[in-house]
Parts: C-alpha cells; structure tokens; sequence
C-alpha cells in the first residue's frame, strides 16, 4: 500500500538538506551554505531555490511574480503534461512543462531541470522551497511529499480539496516547522488591514452579518452534469495515470483537464474552493472566526449533482459568539446569486461582480473580491472618519513575505496555522451542499455532530492502496 507519511523528518536532517538562515516559520534552525554562483546581484548564500511542481497557468503566473524577487531562483519543475491550450483559461496561452522551462531559459540564460516525477525532483535537486499549484485532489499527497523532505512551502487555494486533508497538511507543516503560504495573495495587501483595522476600532459597530459573492467560476462548467460517455486518446505528453493519483481510475476526457477539473468533486471543490479563500478571507481575519470551536452551515444549490460541483449555491455559516464579538452570520453567494443592496449604498454605485459586505449595529463596510479597496459607506461617513493608527504587520508583497519566511524572518501572514482554519471553513459550504441539510460541525474533534452519516463529506476516498 502506498502510504503518505506525515510525520515530520528529523532535525538532523533537515539541517542536512538546506541551507536557510534564521528560523524557519515556527521550529527548527536552518544554516545557509554557499553553493556555486548563481548570479545576479545576490550573494549565492542568501538565494531561495524553489521548485515549481504544476506549471499550468497558475503554476506559470506564480513563477513569473518569483522572477521579480532578487533572492528567488527557481531551480526546477514538475508536471505530468507537456502542454496544453489554456485559452479557455483567464490565462489565456499555453502551458505546461515545456512552455514554463522556456520561461525559465529566457530569464536566467540556461536549462532548468524538468520531472513528472515529483519525488524523484525532490530527491535529486538542490531545493530550498517548493511551489505547488496543482489541481485541488492532488495538493494534500504533493504537500505531504514536500514537507516530509523538509521544504518550505507555497501552495496555491485551496490548500487542499477536503477538510480532512487540509487538516493532516496543517499539522505535518507544523511539526516539521517549514515556512508555509496560502496563494490567497489578498491577504498581504494593505486592503484586508485595514478592514480589519477599521472593524475592530468599532467604525460599524458590532458585525452581525456578512455577505460575500462573486458572479464568475461555474460558468465554465454548467453543461458538465455526468461522466462523459466517450474517451477520446490521451493527448502526447500528458501522463492521466499519474495526474489522477491518488483519486480512484477512471477514462481520460478534455472535460476533466487540463482545465475543467474544478467542476468534478472527485477533483476539485467548486466555485467555493476558487474564490472563497480570497473573499471571505476578510471575515475570517477581521471577526476572528478561527477562534470559534463550533459553527453551522446550511446550503442550497442549482447543478449539482453526484459528480460535479454546483452551477450556483447559496451557503449560510453561522458562528457562536467568539473573542469578544458576538453572533454572526455569513452568507455566500455565487454563480449570479447576490446579496441584497444595501440601503446605505449610493444610487448608481454597484456591488460588482466580487465582494465583500460587512453589516454592523452602526454601518456598513463594502470592499471588492480579493481583500481589495474596502470603504464604509455611503462615501460621506467614509471621509469623515477618523482612522485609527495601523496596528497589523504590513508585508511587501504575498510572494515576498513567503521568501522572508523561508530566510527565517518571521512567518508568512496566510502561514498554514492560519489558512487551514480559513480553508476548512470555506470547504464546510461544499459538505453542506452536497449533504443537502443543515451540518453541525465540531471543528475541534474535526467530525459533524448532528449528521453521522456526513462526516463521508470531511475525508476523502482515495485508489485503492493511497492513504493518509
């Protein structure tokens, strides 16, 4: 049986394995060795070399933003497809391994090693950290993987495409003490602090209710409700076998990938999983939902079915009182469902196709998706309050606070102890939706409380012979 060990590596050799400075996240010490001249205007001994396993289009994008960084070299890339057409996709070209290892020859000037297997990379390269951005069903085994060589981590939202999941990565990154990330890039602007700041100076009052949403995601999948009755070849240099692992086998078909997997529950987690770990990010922070051991979640839906995730769904999470702040209600929408408008907003302003409101006993807060350009409104209370001093950590940039991390400067601000809470919490909307009634869920003991039968909805089922 091919079993995923959790269990962190030793000190000893980790220590053997890198070469970073400081203190890595939360645990061990790392020392920095120099290596051979990499070039560029930093010394060999301060570089990050960080490995890329997905290069699709996510996969590319985040590589482009680490080319921007002084200190980040990436060394090394992993993918089971050669290329593909990603129109479709908003990254509009082609990608894949092929496609990502010219980038990389045009920006340093010579070949980067390439894999499809990422174990074998992670054996034979000298890497320091490890980006992944692969589809939602294989973050939890490629996580595991990189975390048990004792490499820092980056991986794209959701962290993985199960609650209980992203609870076993949050934990093996803990005790292996590896500086860690969530790709919720929202979470290092000065937009998301400031809403929190402005929330707990009191400027709404007491937040009772939040509504999030975003119109866009399901669209290209609303025609998917069955397993394709054709299978058509795999196309050259795609490697399916090796992409669906560790999920049960089943037929090749363009409707699965390499783009339209978020719509399958055996792959992906549906609109949610895409944009919720960005939207409702500003709730999760500013009312300090992680500090709640218990909430409740109720959902209804259009197209979902046994197999793919829904076309459109509306999720209430409710949420005891916690910390100081009392009772609260978020309520997300998607798939052209929206909140209703608030009075306070001014006629002609639109919500717009993301967002974020925030309804409190004295106002309201309206800010776009992604963290962005929060404002109490209407626009006149807005410009006639008084901000309070900044009181949270500002970062440089999202990329930027993980490669200090690595160095040991600190912890990324969307560290895994903070964005597996905010993942789980997301994820709970796709387990109500797919158990059709209201869940009680007991986040401590990771299990819900008053639908037995659900808790197949929290962990995953996996090929015969994986496990975690």
């Amino acid at each position: 049986m091919k079993r995923l060990k959790n269990s962190p590596i030793s000190k000893s050799e980790m220590i053997s394995r890198r070469r970073f400075i400081g203190k890595a996240a939360t645990a061990a010490t790392f020392t920095l060795v120099p290596r051979h001249v990499l070039g560029g205007n930093t010394a060999p001994s301060e570089k990050v070399n960080v490995a890329i396993i997905g290069t699709g289009g996510q996969g590319i994008v985040n590589m482009k933003q680490l080319f921007n960084e002084p200190d980040a070299r990436v060394v090394a890339l992993c993918d089971i497809n050669e290329e593909s057409d990603y129109s479709m996709f908003y990254y509009g070209g082609t990608a894949g391994l092929k496609p990502a290892a010219e980038l990389v020859r045009k920006r340093y000037g010579r070949r980067c090693p390439t894999y499809r297997d990422y174990n074998e990379m992670l054996d034979k390269e000298d890497i320091d950290a490890v980006l992944v951005a692969t589809p939602d069903h294989s973050h939890a085994i490629v996580n595991l993987a990189v975390i048990n060589k004792g490499k820092h981590l980056y991986c794209e939202k959701p962290l993985c495409r199960t609650v209980y999941e992203t609870r076993v990565v949050t934990e093996a990154a803990r005790k292996a003490g590896v500086a860690t990330q969530l790709g919720n890039y929202g979470h290092s602007s000065e937009d998301i602090r400031l809403a929190c700041e402005w929330i707990w100076d009191g400027a709404i009052g007491d937040v009772h209710d939040v509504h999030s949403w975003t119109t866009t995601g399901a669209r290209r999948w609303t025609n998917l409700t069955g397993r394709p009755k054709v299978t058509p070849p795999v196309p050259a240099g795609f490697d399916w076998q090796k992409w669906l692992e560790p999920v049960p086998p089943r037929p090749y078909h363009p409707d699965y990938a390499p783009v339209r997997w978020r719509a399958w529950w055996q792959f992906g987690s549906g609109t949610i999983g895409d944009f919720a770990c960005h939207h409702l990010d500003p709730a999760f922070w500013a009312l300090k939902l992680n500090q709640s051991d218990t909430f409740s979640v109720e959902a209804s839906s259009i197209g979902t079915t046994e197999e793919t995730c829904p076309a459109g769904s509306l999720i209430y999470f409710d949420f005891p009182a916690r910390a100081g702040m009392g009772p609260v209600r978020i309520t997300w929408y998607e798939g052209g469902l929206m909140p209703p408008r608030p009075a306070e907003l001014e006629a002609g302003r639109s919500l717009g196709d993301h967002g974020i409101l925030f309804i409190g006993t004295k106002g309201a807060i309206l800010g776009g998706g992604w963290s962005r350009s929060p404002r109490i409104i209407p626009e006149t209370r807005m410009r006639a309050y008084k901000k309070p001093p900044k009181s949270l950590p500002r970062v440089k940039g999202h990329h930027r606070d993980w490669l200090n991390a690595c160095k040991g400067k600190g912890r990324a601000s969307t560290h895994f102890g903070y964005s597996g809470p905010l993942t789980e919490f997301v994820l709970m909307g796709n387990a109500a939706i797919r158990a059709g009634k209201k869940l009680d869920f007991d986040w401590k003991k990771m299990n819900i409380t008053n639908v037995p039968d659900a808790d197949t909805l929290v962990k995953p089922n996996y090929r015969e012979g994986w496990t975690i």
